[in-house]
């Protein structure tokens, strides 16, 4: 997996949590003839804070290249609550599919610093983008 420094990364801090989203395309698990286009991403967090902070839930706003969105929500990331201490980073790697070859994902996580209150950490919007895609130039 690329390193999320790759320029090809996109990322976002929010209250001194850094998230960077690298997504690929997987052609191979792909069905164009079905309409199916899959993607994964690979995720970094990391807790450039003071405070220990434990990730809660995750939730995600997914749009196709025609406007279609689907909202999803859930519980922890990966079946993981990762707890992470100053310095410390967590890093997983999900899959997102769409009917259409491209589209775009954006999101937030709910994370809790110890003995706080809970804070939205902002995840950065991300092009899911397929070898599929007719690029127009008007």
């Amino acid at each position: 997996m690329e390193n999320p420094e790759h320029s090809g990364a996109y990322r976002r801090t929010t209250e001194k949590i850094t998230v960077s989203v690298e997504p690929f395309f997987l052609d191979e698990e792909s069905e164009p003839n079905e309409n199916i286009y899959v993607w994964a991403y690979h995720v970094r967090i990391e807790n450039n804070g003071a405070e220990t902070v434990q990730l809660q839930s995750r939730h995600w706003r997914i749009t196709d290249a025609v406007g279609n969105v689907r909202e999803v929500n859930g519980d922890g990331v990966v079946g993981e609550h990762p707890v992470l201490k100053p310095g410390e980073s967590f890093e997983y790697i999900s899959g997102a599919h769409l009917p259409l070859p491209s589209g775009i994902m954006v999101g937030y996580y709910q994370m809790k610093p110890d003995g706080g209150i809970p804070i939205k950490v902002d995840i950065p919007a991300f092009s899911l983008d397929s070898t599929f895609e007719k690029v127009r130039i008007h």
